[in-house]
């Protein structure tokens, strides 16, 4: 069965069906957690230490490294971005 390949907008959320104006969000949100878990991983902290550092609990780490996305707002992962000493900016597209 040959099934149709359709390519990506470049943003999944949007293929996904949410509009653009959460897909953005969305999408920031992804990004932010990636890079939160990038910094835990690269600094080689434990769960306790990362707490430590963002000043949220152990169980609130957990969910960030294991992607529950749900759990965050875009301003608390913004928070969380600028104390692991992260500069966020907004891209805007021309």
């Amino acid at each position: 069965m040959n099934e149709a390949i359709i390519n990506s907008s470049g943003n999944v959320f949007v293929d996904l069906g949410y509009s653009p104006d959460e897909a953005a969000i969305l999408q920031m949100r992804a990004d932010l957690m990636a890079d939160l878990r990038r910094f835990i991983k690269a600094k080689k902290l434990t769960q306790t230490k990362a707490a430590a550092i963002l000043g949220i609990t152990q169980s609130r780490v957990s969910d960030l490294t294991t992607g529950k996305w749900e759990k965050f707002s875009l301003e608390r992962l913004i928070i969380l971005a600028t104390k692991a000493g992260m500069h966020v900016t907004l891209k805007t597209a021309a």
